[in-house]
């Protein structure tokens, strides 16, 4: 997990996640969709390689509170 600072001041945690090829776009939305309703992240960016491997970066900002851990 990568914490950092963004230029609004806000604190933010980071979190790669890696699909292999065989993951569908509908089923990689779908787990997405999850973690952003039950654990708080949002989708920062998305590269997608040649042989359709996708690597997500989700963020979310940092609270005081315990948070739920990425569950993929």
């Amino acid at each position: 997990m990568i914490e950092t600072v963004d230029g609004d001041g806000l604190d933010w945690e980071y979190q790669p996640l890696r699909l292999p090829p065989g993951v569908s776009r509908r089923t990689a939305a779908t787990q997405l969709a999850v973690q952003a309703e039950f654990a708080g992240w949002e989708l920062s960016r998305v590269r997608m390689y040649s042989d359709g491997t996708r690597t997500v970066w989700l963020r979310r900002q940092r609270t005081s509170v315990a948070q739920p851990k990425l569950s993929l």
